[in-house]
């Protein structure tokens, strides 16, 4: 089969354990997983306007290839900024920009055929024509301690929809000599979409059928942002004392 069939679709879950009873817990030690780790993030970080860091995001993608694996890819070019308000949640915003051309396959014989370049060609992300992909957000629910639903209008191949992410704030770092980017905050996060939405129905499974590529794609996010402190507010870092000569 064609690479650009088992790879068509563009931007896109373990088993239980049984176990022995085990002896009755304490209310606070029996917190889910989920829990302990909410309350384990820390901030400080202050609110104010942030910008992406590249150098510590990636926006990968992964579909379903016949029902057999899930084809997993990325893009490599990201910009955005974040309003932080960790204060109010609810009132944040943020606004990503992504170059469809940046899409890497890891194709293993590029020579011999241009993968990457077939899903951004006219059949697929069509980039000649809508050379940036974006994302702007529309709504911010909290569902926990450091968890939230963020909703916002994705423009794809000259298609705008609303799409949903399950994010989670990992924390965050005040300004100080050793970053010199500044002051330091990280999210995780996840969603899915439907391509046929936005245009790209080729190689869609016929109903009834796996024998294709899926039509949900599943996205997955890893991202810090950073903001710049005021010149002079944060001393350079100390070097360390020069070795005594014997």
């Amino acid at each position: 089969m064609r690479p650009v069939l088992w790879a068509c679709a563009l931007l896109a879950t373990v088993g239980a354990v049984a176990c022995s009873p085990k002896p009755a817990e304490k209310a606070e030690d029996a917190k889910p997983p989920a829990a302990a780790a909410a309350a384990a993030v820390t901030n400080t970080a202050p609110s104010g306007a942030y910008i992406v860091d590249l150098d510590h995001t990636s926006v990968i993608f992964r579909v379903n290839h016949m029902g057999l694996s899930h084809y997993t890819a990325r893009f490599t070019k990201v910009t955005g900024d974040l309003q932080f308000d960790p204060a109010n949640p609810a009132a944040m915003s943020v606004s990503v920009a992504i170059d469809p051309r940046s899409l890497e396959t890891d194709y293993p014989e590029p020579t011999k055929l241009n993968f990457d370049g077939e899903l951004a060609g006219p059949n697929f992300l069509d980039a000649a024509k809508f050379p940036q992909m974006t994302f702007k957000s529309t709504r911010v629910e909290t569902t926990g301690a450091n968890t939230a639903k963020v909703t916002g209008d994705l423009a794809l191949r000259g298609v705008t929809k609303p799409v949903t992410l399950d994010v989670t704030f990992n924390g965050g770092l005040a300004a100080h000599a050793m970053d010199p980017k500044g002051s330091r905050i990280g999210f995780s996060a996840r969603g899915a979409l439907k391509r046929s939405e936005f245009g790209m129905t080729y190689g869609v499974p016929a109903p009834g059928s796996n024998f294709g590529v899926g039509d949900e794609v599943e996205v997955i996010i890893e991202t810090e942002l950073t903001q710049r402190p005021p010149a002079g507010t944060i001393a350079p870092a100390a070097l360390p004392a020069p070795k005594p000569k014997t």
